[in-house]
C-alpha cells in the first residue's frame, strides 16, 4: 500500500517540476533583474555619453562595453540621497544647455572632444554643485568600469582564490 502512495507522490512532484518554468514565466519572474530607473530616456542617453566620454572605447574596451552607464543609473537611484540625485539631474540639464549654446547641438550629438571640453569646464568650475557632479560622474564611472567582470578577469587578472594550492610537496628544512 505504501508503494502506491510513494508512486503517486513522485508523479505529482515530477508534474510540478515539469510545469515550474511555465509558472515562473507567467508570474513575470525572470533570471535577469530589472531596474526601474528614475532617469528619462534622454537622461539615460546622456549618462551613457558622459561615461563614454570619461572612458572611451579605443584599442581596448570602453565604459559602455562593460555597462558602466547602467551601473551609474542603478547606483545613483539606489545609493545616493535625493539631494545628490536632484543635483545630477540639474547638472545634466545644465550640461545639455551648455552644449546647445556652445555647439548648437545636444550633448549626445557633440564630438568626443567637444564633450570632453564641456566636462572639463565643470571640473574647473567655481560652482560647488558643478564640481561635485563632475567628481561623482568621474569617480563612479571609473569604479563601475574597474569592478566589471570583464575588466576584472581579462585586464586585471582577478582570481577568486588567488594563488594555487600545492598539496603534499616536500619542504626543504
Amino acid at each position: 500500500m505504501k508503494r502506491r502512495r510513494v508512486i503517486k507522490s513522485l508523479l505529482v512532484a515530477s508534474g510540478g517540476l515539469i510545469t515550474l518554468p511555465a509558472w515562473i514565466s507567467s508570474c513575470g519572474i525572470s533570471d535577469k533583474s530589472t531596474h526601474q530607473s528614475s532617469f528619462s530616456a534622454s537622461e539615460q542617453e546622456m549618462l551613457a555619453k558622459i561615461a563614454d566620454t570619461i572612458i572611451p572605447a579605443g584599442q581596448s574596451i570602453g565604459a559602455l562595453a562593460v555597462g558602466a552607464d547602467k551601473f551609474l543609473q542603478v547606483l545613483i537611484d539606489d545609493c545616493y540621497e535625493k539631494e545628490v540625485q536632484d543635483n545630477v539631474k540639474t547638472q545634466m540639464k545644465s550640461l545639455e544647455a551648455s552644449a546647445g549654446l556652445l555647439h548648437n547641438q545636444s550633448f549626445a550629438s557633440c564630438t568626443q572632444a567637444q564633450r570632453q571640453d564641456l566636462l572639463m569646464k565643470l571640473s574647473l568650475s567655481e560652482n560647488k554643485a558643478e564640481k561635485d557632479f563632475f567628481n561623482l560622474m568621474k569617480s563612479e564611472t571609473i569604479r563601475g568600469f574597474n569592478t566589471s567582470r570583464e575588466v576584472m578577469e581579462k585586464y586585471l587578472h582577478y582570481k577568486v582564490a588567488p594563488g594555487h594550492y600545492y598539496g603534499c610537496i616536500d619542504l626543504k628544512a
